[in-house]
């Protein structure tokens, strides 16, 4: 007796069960996992280079070898085979327990690394240990928590990139795009940032950018930056050429997509790891309604804080503001602004924090230094000495060798300094506060005039509404807290501005929700409702880009595959339908509903400004009553001619 098939793919069924070699790549694939599990109770490997090596080298084979076999014995062509119906990426239980799991992990990773191992002040113990032959090859230091984190991150965006690649090898720009973010995290993310370390330079990744980077601008990252010299002062500019002209040109003519899917770490593990979770993201309204209003919140949350960082830096500097409470025990103090606080005061008050000396730097040679003419209660020596007469001195003192000041007025004695000694430089920055807090305000409100004069009409209600709220608060209380309490921007201490913004921002959303909720609310969470580097390069592509997404929308079908696969949660087939372009802030370019379009009706384009946001005129079937329009023709017999 006949069964009767009610499957209507032409396809076929996808396999109800995993085949053989991709049961055998899970045990190898899981054998890795068991290792690292079983470092975290302290177990001791004798060799842990081949422990190691047998660990990620079984996640990374077990995880190739288990997209091989799903992918390479089958015909070209996307196969997103019962997404819908299995736990782990429905949603199910599965899917609930790699949430929970993963969840538990960041929260570990970020607050209690003891438990995986780190041990501050001595030998590393637990899954951390078992990371520090590769750790000590590459930067010469122990492993820490994020080198672990750094390593499993890697490797699985590599590992599941090649899966990718097998899936969508019919799509070249899919191919492309996925050696690209492999790339990228591997030499800019992992192996250069610890090279530098390894030469004693900053540790620094060229490819996270303000304000992804949330701590670039941070006080001890600067100090950084400058100690290191000619290397370091080349990373500073670049990180802030980045924000101010490396982005905006390269969004102008490519979109966002050339950062947050070609270049991004996060949009990497998202498109990678996270592809079989693409379709779990919130396709209604009221999701971009919220997504809208919190990824512009954190924008606003990071420009405050950074900008009540960066002054809280540049007030530091200033000799004036020295305090007992100055970090200077046993530290050569070097001054060299004059105006405002009388040096003594200055002197005391250094005194008071500890310093061994002070010695205040002349910078211009045509002018007399400063006198100190009441030196009541200053016990420690202070000197003046002429900048460009001891500049070998100085870079001496900066390497930690032993050099000698000329003083141009020390009662007949020079100031030899012992190697070795600690020193604190102020007024020894290009731009002060007030330079600084200025700029801030010209720069918000040359953007925020620009958009309402010329991109208003673009902008819906609500967000103008939202523009001009924001603008007008953040700027009110700037003003107020810089002129009534100048040591607090903000109302908050900057540290703690940072310090909340970090756990808040920095760790729960991007960590333990962006990465943890995969299973939950789709890969790109993150992207889409909290990072503001998504969010100024949407703002950018929204209003100043060449790039959209066009439509044939007579070719659509409305099959809602660009909807379903659509990982920000655009409705793509609504603009197919209507046959719009797709510009959209939230759009990372990752050309996945024009892959998934099995019509060709979506296009990733970069073109001229003019016209990109208009929609084209199409012919559907159902827009035409035929029988109307054949009874508006004219008959056959009114074409023969009659004499």
């Amino acid at each position: 007796m006949s069964t009767i098939q009610r499957d209507m793919s032409l396809t076929g069924q996808p396999p109800k069960t995993i085949n053989t070699q991709q049961k055998i790549a899970s045990v190898i694939g899981l054998t890795g996992l068991v290792i690292l599990f079983i470092a975290l109770f302290n177990v001791n490997f004798p060799n842990k280079t081949l422990w190691l090596s047998l660990s990620l080298g079984s996640i990374g084979v077990g995880t190739i070898w288990f997209a091989k076999a799903a992918y390479l014995n089958k015909h070209e062509g996307i196969k997103n085979d019962g997404v819908y119906f299995k736990s782990l990426t429905n949603r199910g239980f599965w899917g609930w327990v790699l949430g929970i799991v993963m969840t538990l992990f960041y929260i570990i990773l970020y607050w209690f690394p003891q438990y995986l191992g780190l041990v501050e002040d001595g030998d590393n113990t637990g899954v951390i240990s078992l990371f520090d032959p590769l750790s000590k090859a590459m930067s010469g230091k122990p492993a820490s928590q994020w080198f672990l984190y750094g390593t499993l991150y890697t490797l699985a965006i590599l590992a599941f990139g090649i899966k990718f690649i097998w899936k969508y090898r019919h799509n070249r720009y899919e191919v492309i795009r996925t050696f690209s973010v492999m790339f990228f995290q591997l030499a800019f993310a992992f192996v250069i940032p610890e090279i530098l370390v390894r030469l004693n330079e900053p540790y620094y990744d060229f490819k996270n950018v303000w304000p992804l980077n949330y701590d670039l601008f941070a006080g001890y990252k600067i100090d950084e930056f400058i100690s290191a010299g000619d290397v370091g002062l080349i990373m500073l500019i670049f990180g802030v050429l980045s924000v101010f002209v490396i982005t905006p040109i390269l969004t102008y003519k490519y979109g966002k997509r050339w950062y947050c899917s070609w270049v991004c770490g996060c949009g990497g593990l998202a498109e990678t790891a996270g592809d079989p979770f693409r379709h779990l993201s919130d396709k209604r309204q009221v999701a971009w309604k919220i997504e809208r209003w919190v990824i512009h919140s954190v924008v606003v949350f990071v420009t405050v804080m950074t900008t009540a960082t960066v002054f809280s830096y540049l007030q530091a500097n200033e000799s004036k503001n020295i305090s007992e409470w100055s970090n200077l025990e046993n530290k050569m103090v070097f001054m060299s602004d004059a105006e405002g606080k009388p040096l003594n005061e200055r002197i005391l008050a250094a005194k008071k924090a500890g310093a061994s000396s002070v010695v205040f730097l002349n910078k211009d040679n045509n002018s007399p230094a400063p006198i100190v003419d009441n030196t009541e209660g200053i016990t420690i020596d202070f000197f003046f000495a002429s900048e460009s007469e001891n500049e070998a001195a100085l870079s001496k003192i900066n390497n930690g060798e032993a050099a000698t000041i000329v003083a141009d007025r020390s009662e007949g004695s020079n100031l030899n300094v012992t190697k070795g000694q600690e020193v604190a430089y102020y007024d020894n920055l290009w731009i002060g506060k007030e330079f600084f807090i200025w700029f801030v305000i010209g720069l918000l409100t040359l953007v925020f005039v620009w958009v309402l004069l010329f991109k208003r009409e673009e902008l819906a209600k609500d967000a103008k509404y939202g523009a001009i709220g924001y603008f007008v608060v953040v700027l009110s209380i700037l003003l107020f807290t810089y002129f009534s309490s100048p040591g607090k921007l903000f109302f908050f201490d900057a540290y703690q501005l940072r310090k909340s913004y970090g756990f808040l921002i920095g760790a729960m959303f991007s960590g333990v929700i962006g990465v943890g909720f995969y299973p939950i609310f789709g890969s790109r969470v993150w992207c889409r409702f909290g990072c503001p580097m998504a969010a100024i390069l949407g703002f950018q592509q929204r209003l100043l880009s060449k790039f959209r997404i066009t439509t044939n929308g007579g070719q659509c079908i409305s099959c809602g595959n660009c909807s379903t696969y659509c990982e920000m949660g655009i409705d793509v087939r609504a603009y197919a339908q209507k046959g719009e372009n797709i510009v959209r802030s939230s759009c990372v370019g990752c050309g996945i509903c024009s892959a998934v379009c099995p019509r060709g009706v979506l296009k990733l384009e970069n073109d001229g400004m003019k016209g990109r946001i208009d929609a084209n005129e199409i012919l559907l079937g159902n827009d035409v009553n035929l029988m109307e329009l054949m009874n508006q023709k004219p008959s056959p017999s009114s074409y023969i001619h009659q004499d």
